[in-house]
């Protein structure tokens, strides 16, 4: 599978059945194929995390964590309770072997996610939010098992924020006293090397 079928393959994804595939038949290439792309976002998301989250004030939750990218680089950077969701438990079995996160589940983000109200005080997203992955309706979720004067810090592809209702869901949040907006990054690329097109945007929310 060339790079580019790949990312195809996964762009295409219109069902989480049909995502899931696409991933476990990336799962053992993934890294080493988005690293030659200059896949940058997993290694950014630590900047906006370490901006707003102090270390040691609780568990953190990598949604969406794929191959666990991220956690390695937030526990060099001092956060140790951090834990993953992801829909591929291909994925996920090459997180584990990270061994940078506390706890890994198996989960599809747009359902019931597993964990109480208020139980991390940060969840963080990122490569998620684009063509064919979780819906808009996914913030709600997200925001209630985020403690009250947390933070929600995500990436979402700018093709798809109006399309995909995300600044629907963003002001909806917002007018029922859930979340306020604190910061919108301008579009940035998500790929250093190829796919220049691929452009998203950061936003960080602070839960009521």
């Amino acid at each position: 599978m060339t790079d580019k079928r790949a990312l195809d393959l996964v762009y295409a994804a219109s069902t989480p059945g049909e995502l899931a595939h696409a991933y476990a038949a990336w799962a053992a290439s993934y890294d080493r194929e988005t690293a030659e792309l200059g896949y940058c976002l997993p290694f950014l998301i630590t900047s906006w995390v370490a901006r707003y989250v102090e270390k040691g004030e609780g568990p953190l939750l990598d949604a969406g964590c794929g191959t666990g990218l991220t956690g390695p680089y937030l526990k060099a950077l001092g956060y140790e309770a951090i834990e993953g969701l992801d829909l591929s438990a291909d994925m996920l079995r090459i997180a584990e072997s990270r061994g940078a996160y506390t706890a890994l589940r198996q989960a599809e983000l747009g359902q019931e996610l597993p964990w109480p109200d208020g139980h991390f005080r940060a969840v963080f997203s990122t490569g998620v939010f684009t063509e064919g992955h979780a819906p808009a309706a996914a913030l709600d979720d997200i925001a209630r098992i985020t403690k009250p004067g947390g933070h929600v810090i995500l990436t979402v592809r700018d093709s798809i924020l109006e399309t995909g209702g995300f600044r629907r869901k963003f002001k909806e949040l917002e007018a029922s006293g859930r979340w306020r907006a604190v910061e919108e990054s301008p579009p940035f690329r998500a790929f250093a090397i190829a796919e220049p097109e691929v452009l998203v945007k950061a936003f960080v929310f602070r839960v009521s």
